[in-house]
Parts: C-alpha cells; structure tokens; sequence
C-alpha cells in the first residue's frame, strides 16, 4: 500500500487542503503526515519500474535480515581430535565431530572459553555473502528513494533525526566512559593474574567470565546461585505483583482453543486492569525449539484502536524468549540476565496493552523506535532492584526468601 501512486496522491490532496486539516484532531493529523512519510521513505516519487525494483528491495532486505540472524546461531562443527581431550566434555559429541553452539563465557576454563569463542565465531562465508549483500541492498534503496545512506533513511522519524547525531551521541558516550572502562579492564586483569597467573594476559574471550567473578567477589556471592532463586513462575508471579501495585493491572492465564496456537508450550494471558476490565493478550513463547528463532523479542498480531462503532479493538500481542524447557527435577530457572530479558521484554508488552489510540498505526510500540525502548529499559530498573527482586525471588525446592544483592 506504501506504493499506490493513487492513494498517495489523495492523501497529498487532503494533507494540502488547510480548511480539512484544521477540522482534524490532532492525532488524526499525525497519522495523515506518518503514512506521507511511509509514501516518501517508499519512493511513491519514483516511475513504476523503480518503485517496483524498491519493493522488491525490501523484500529481498527482510529475507536476507531473516537468513542473517538465523545462521549467526547456527553451531560450528570441528573434529573432536583437534581439541585436547579433558575439554571436549564441554561441547556436544556427533561422531567424530564436536558441535559448538555459543561462547561458552561463563566456563572457568579458560581453555575452554577460547576455544569457543574462536570455533564457535570462525569467519563463515556464507554469512559474510548475505552480509555483504544485505548492506549493498540497503545501500541501494536509500539511495533510489533519495537518501545518502540507509542509516539516513533509517534515522528519519526518529528521536535521533540523523546519522550525525547518532554519531555525536556515541563519540560523547565512549568519551565519558573511557577512564570508568579502563579501571575495570584493570581489574579484570588484576584477577586473571590471580587466578592464572601462568597466561596472565586478558584475552577477548576473558571479559564476560571475570567482569562476573568480579561481582561475585565484590557481593560475596557466586551469580550462578541466583538461578534456583529464578524459576520463571516465580518471575512472572514477581511481574504480576508489580504490575497490580504500579498499574492496577494482573496477568491472567487463559484456554486457548484449538489451532489457536503455534507450539503446545505457548501460554495466552489475558491482561486485566481493576477498573477498566480487560485491555488485551499476550502470547508467551517462551522456551526453545529447533524450528525456532533464537530472538528474544516481542511483535504485534493485532494493534490497539477505536472501532467505528465507538469499541475499542484490544491489542494482541506475542513475547518470544529462549527459554530451556523445565526438567524432571527442576522448573525453568532463569539466569539473571534472562529475568531482565523478560522483565525487557513484558515491558514492551505492557506498552502495548495500555496504548490507547484512534488509530492502530501509532497504538503502543508503534512510534519512534528509539522512544519505543523506554518503557523496556524503565523495566530492566525494576528487574536489578534488590528492593524488588527479593519480593519475589524464592529458592524453589526450599521456598527459601532470596536475600539478593544485584
């Protein structure tokens, strides 16, 4: 639709004719000037072959997004006999060869992180083809609807405006955070020669593994005991209670019906506000599965918005995470940084229920992408709040209380 020359020119003629614009309330106007901007960063201005070659750039683009994310999860295989054998244990065996399927940063052995980190990222050429692809595509249809780069396409509508502001803000930011960064690159060395003092020296696969030995031995606690602490029940009864006390809202478990999910493990909550009853549903894919992206993120099925009959169409929304699967002996227990995930994540959900707009193009996390990132990161807050955290945090074999440092 962002290339029909015919609705583009009507909506020209009514953005151009002062006495209906005055007549338009406000958000009504903003979503006029919203889908000319659509039309614009589209190349409505361009002859018919052009704007067919822009829509099948985008096309292309958002396949070539999809493979790229897809293969940068993909486990590298090498033959097991090139890794010295008190190691191999770490990695999944497939006969003669050892899969490697992420960083392993959180291993104490240092041997072990390396040869991840060099296996696991070794430079694949069918990767660097659809990136290199990707970024010359991007590059080709900025410039056909009439941009420098793609970051100055990109950067339009938003808080930012421009890549030379992004810049700016970035170069200020390193600036600020040089000498706080040098200290703690200093530590994280002083700790290597501690605990390895025979290979001393901080490699780029030690900075995850000691920048946590460092919080542990700074709180005194190891941050692999907080995940009993962390069962993704306890979690969500943990949102549930925040929500009720800062919005008046609670999340209720619901039926589905048949067909109506992807996957077995997907949850439907329902969104309750104490006043206004039920404001939407949120779908929650929240474990692994093979077939599955490995993107923790949260997308629109139905935008919110005002029906002409004067009812409000509630917003359906889904949160996806990669969550492990519970086990024989044990619930999902989440790591803490996949609790600020979810925390993250439910942020934007709850943007999502308790948007209210005319129009669904600007309902929720619809708006300006930089701004759609500020309820997310007020949640993070809450989700590294000690004040918080141990109203909820329940060891879950003992229902011991978390007394959680974070």
């Amino acid at each position: 639709l962002n290339t029909d020359v015919e609705l583009c020119q009507s909506l020209r003629r009514l953005l151009a004719d002062e006495s209906v614009m005055s007549s338009l309330d406000p958000e009504t106007r903003r979503v006029a000037e919203l889908f000319m901007f659509d039309f614009e960063i589209s190349g409505i201005h361009l002859d018919e072959e052009k704007r067919k070659k822009a829509v099948n750039l985008n096309v292309r683009i958002l396949d070539l997004c999809n493979e790229f994310l897809t293969g940068a999860h993909l486990p590298n295989k090498i033959d097991k006999h090139v890794l010295p054998e008190p190691i191999r244990y770490n990695f999944t065996t497939e006969g003669n060869y050892l899969q490697v399927a992420g960083l392993h940063a959180d291993c104490p052995d240092d041997l072990v992180r390396e040869a991840a980190y060099k296996i696991f990222l070794y430079p694949n050429a069918e990767q660097l083809s659809r990136l290199e692809e990707l970024l010359a595509s991007r590059n080709s249809l900025a410039q056909l609807v009439g941009y420098d780069t793609f970051a100055h396409r990109a950067l339009q509508g938003t808080m930012a405006k421009n890549p030379e502001t992004v810049r700016q803000f970035l170069e200020k930011l390193s600036d600020r955070l040089s000498e706080r960064t040098q200290k703690d690159f200093e530590m994280m060395t002083k700790m290597k020669m501690k605990l390895n003092p025979q290979n001393s020296k901080l490699m780029p696969w030690d900075h995850p593994y000691y920048s946590g030995v460092l919080r542990a031995e700074r709180y005194n606690i190891d941050p692999g005991l907080y995940c009993p602490f962390f069962s993704l029940g306890a979690c969500m009864e943990g949102l549930n209670s925040l929500f009720s006390r800062l919005l008046g809202i609670s999340l209720y478990a619901e039926q589905t019906q048949r067909g109506e999910v992807w996957s077995e493990d997907v949850r439907k909550l329902a969104v309750v506000h104490e006043t206004e009853g039920l404001l939407g549903y949120i779908y929650c894919d929240f474990f692994q599965r093979p077939d599955k992206p490995h993107q923790d993120c949260h997308f629109t099925v139905r935008g919110g918005r005002l029906r002409e009959n004067g009812e409000y169409q509630l917003p359906v929304v889904v949160l996806m995470l990669s969550l492990p699967h519970s086990t024989r002996g044990a619930p999902t227990l989440l790591s803490p940084g996949m609790m600020e995930n979810l925390f993250h994540e439910m942020g934007h959900a709850m943007h999502s229920m308790l948007g209210r707009t005319r129009y669904q193009h600007v309902t929720g996390t619809r708006c300006p992408t930089d701004f759609a990132e500020v309820p997310s990161i007020l949640m993070e807050y809450f989700a590294n709040d000690y004040r918080v955290v141990n109203q909820f945090a329940r060891h879950y074999e003992t229902g011991q209380v978390g007394k959680i440092n974070m």
